[in-house]
């Protein structure tokens, strides 16, 4: 079954840096885009950053451009997030998805069908 598996989340200080990794499996990755998504009460769903796995397109939300870098390797069928110069308000669940490739880049939250359980990202000041 497909299973998309992040790591590397937990407390970090402001202005640190901390790097999640997103393993997937199960599925063919190199077909799908990979894309960090965040979660924070009251605020909701939104978009992080996502990295084509076929052509290494990236796309990143306005909130995290110029502190945020998102990486794959295919050998490894891998994406990191580098997060750096953290904030408070990073804080939030994140989670990695999948999403089917298209002539569309990057892809809708409705072509979105692969999900990770999420992982705790919490920023301390």
């Amino acid at each position: 079954e497909a299973q998309l598996v992040e790591s590397g989340g937990g407390l970090v200080q402001a202005g640190g840096s901390l790097t999640l990794s997103c393993a997937a499996s199960g599925f063919s990755v190199d077909d799908y885009a990979i894309g960090w998504f965040r979660q924070v009460p009251g605020k909701g769903r939104e978009g992080v950053a996502c990295i084509s796995m076929k052509d290494g397109r990236t796309h990143y939300a306005n909130s995290v451009k110029g502190r945020f870098i998102i990486s794959k390797d295919n050998a490894k069928d891998t994406v990191l997030l580098q997060m750096n110069n953290v904030k408070p308000e990073d804080t939030a669940d994140y989670i990695c998805a999948g999403g089917r490739i298209s002539s569309f880049f990057p892809p809708l939250l409705m072509e979105y069908d692969k999900w990770g359980q999420g992982i705790q990202v919490t920023v301390s000041s």
